[in-house]
């Protein structure tokens, strides 16, 4: 069922990294499947992106968004990169399962990938097979426009469908697509790839090609690779400010899921903490806890160092004033990531004026919050109800902690701090809740519609909790479960990457 590029319903190409050339990626287009069936299609993202999917038969939806139907102008390719996994070096990696079908311009003029996930063997495949299983497709589809709600910078999800194929994994799985939006594919590991080869022209060619796409207000300095890495440097320096300020964990934090454009990238065992611990992993594959929540911001540095190797050739012709710049800016890294943080925490905090005692106020909280076992959600959306006088809703919240009375103290010092700014308590609350999320994709709440759609083919689960998390800083009544810590035996210990 072929639909024509002019027609109001299609999908307009506008391909930019194509022209880049073929060392940059290998032309494949996806693998058949024998029955799509729509799962789930995101019709305001897709209006966002100029594209009208109401008005397009729904088989012929299945048969665009499976890859059955390559639309004119698409360009389907995988991108070719290396990378560092879990600190050891992979000179290729490269898209094994994901397939660029090309490019549009969105309503706001901005560049962005259409992708499908788990499209089918490519060349860099490896002992792959390509697919991927409903279940990943499911948790990425929740998660990502979960981040995207939180106002996080993320990749998106258009649609999901199934492939009416089974798929292998430690069981027969439903296999499945999804469909990702992003400003960029490009990562770390794509300059890593070049720079291991020595190519200095590819690396400019796509130095420059991230400049024009993603930084292009760095032409008009004198240095731009040098400006690339500091603007590179910033963004990633609030993205992981941003996550820890929700509680999430990646879980996968290799430099082939660094995307140089600043968003978060591949959806694997990332997860939510419930209660609070600065050692927590979940990643069933991160055995030495190498990517655990707390270890987040100084692993971004450490692959932000891995970027600015790439492009030190680039920076300055003399190779130990280059090592200098660069080190330059990545000694900034800390400093900046420190305070995006704090600024994020004042706010989930109330504070909207900087003291120098700010810092220990919050860490004595998150010190308190993993001694006693508190729900990190919980507590920041339960502080938003707090007056500064003391009065029964502090119950709600020191119910959340093992020892009360730790909380109280720390309440009283809280509370003293809030008073030095004069705000009314309205105001000060009304402001929290636009910081502080009331819900949140819990593990066991992902877990639960994956099996329901997995066991039983029941997808109403997953609608719903895709609704709830599109307004999570909205209270919800009636819906309140969503907002709840597990139960003891639902309790999730381990998410796993899907492949």
């Amino acid at each position: 069922m072929l639909i024509e590029t002019s027609k109001k319903n299609a999908i307009c190409f506008d391909n930019s990294f194509v022209l880049l050339g073929s060392r940059f990626y290998a032309s494949v287009k996806p693998t058949p499947v024998e029955r799509p069936c729509i799962v789930k299609l995101n019709y305001g993202l897709a209006r966002d992106l100029g594209i009208d999917l109401e008005v397009i038969e729904p088989e012929a939806l299945a048969e665009i968004f499976s890859g059955n139907q390559i639309l004119p102008g698409a360009e389907p390719l995988a991108m070719v990169y290396a990378g560092h996994q879990f600190g050891q070096f992979v000179p290729q990696l490269g898209d094994g399962r994901a397939i660029l079908l090309g490019e549009v311009i969105d309503n706001s003029s901005f560049r962005r990938d259409i992708q499908l996930k788990g499209a089918g063997l490519t060349p860099f495949s490896r002992q792959g097979d390509g697919r991927a299983a409903l279940g990943p497709v499911l948790r990425e589809y929740i998660i990502s426009e979960a981040m995207h709600a939180l106002g996080i910078p993320t990749t998106r999800s258009l649609g999901a469908v199934t492939t009416g194929e089974p798929v292998y994994r430690e069981k027969v799985l439903p296999g499945a697509i999804l469909t990702r939006v992003a400003l960029g594919h490009v990562r770390a590991g794509t300059f890593q790839y070049f720079a291991l080869q020595r190519d200095e022209k590819a690396l400019t060619q796509l130095a420059d090609y991230v400049i024009d796409r993603h930084y292009p207000v760095v032409k008009k300095v004198p240095n731009p690779y040098l400006k690339l890495l500091e603007e590179v440097m910033d963004r990633h320096a609030r993205l992981v400010a941003q996550w820890m300020q929700v509680g999430f964990i990646h879980g996968v934090m290799n430099t082939d899921n660094m995307a140089i454009s600043g968003e978060t990238i591949d959806y694997g065992p990332c997860a939510f903490m419930d209660t609070f611990d600065q050692t927590k992993v979940f990643s069933s594959i991160d055995h030495m806890g190498r990517y655990a929540y707390g270890n987040q911001p100084p692993i971004v540095q450490w692959n932000l160092t891995r970027f600015a190797e790439t492009i030190l050739p680039l920076i300055d012709k003399i190779p130990d004033r280059a090592v200098d710049l660069a080190k330059e800016v990545i000694e900034v890294y800390p400093e900046r990531f420190q305070d995006y943080w704090l600024s994020g925490m004042r706010r989930k905090l109330g504070l909207f004026t900087s003291e120098s005692e700010d810092e220990a106020l919050v860490q004595s909280l998150l010190d308190t919050m993993q001694e006693n076992e508190a729900d990190f959600t919980l507590t920041f959306r339960g502080l938003c109800s707090l007056n500064r006088a003391r009065t029964q809703a502090d119950d709600s919240v020191r119910g959340l902690f093992a020892d009360g009375a730790a909380f109280d103290q720390w309440a009283v010092r809280w509370r003293q701090r809030l008073a030095s700014e004069g705000r009314s308590d309205l105001e000060r609350q009304t402001d929290m809740r636009c910081v502080n999320p009331a819900f949140i994709p819990r593990n066991h709440l992902v877990e639960r519609v994956i099996r329901a759609a997995e066991d039983d083919g029941n997808l109403a689960p997953f609608d719903e909790l895709v609704n709830v998390l599109a307004a999570p800083y909205e209270d919800q009544p009636g819906r309140e479960r969503f907002a709840s810590s597990p139960r003891p035996e639902e309790v999730v210990k381990q998410t796993f990457c899907g492949t």
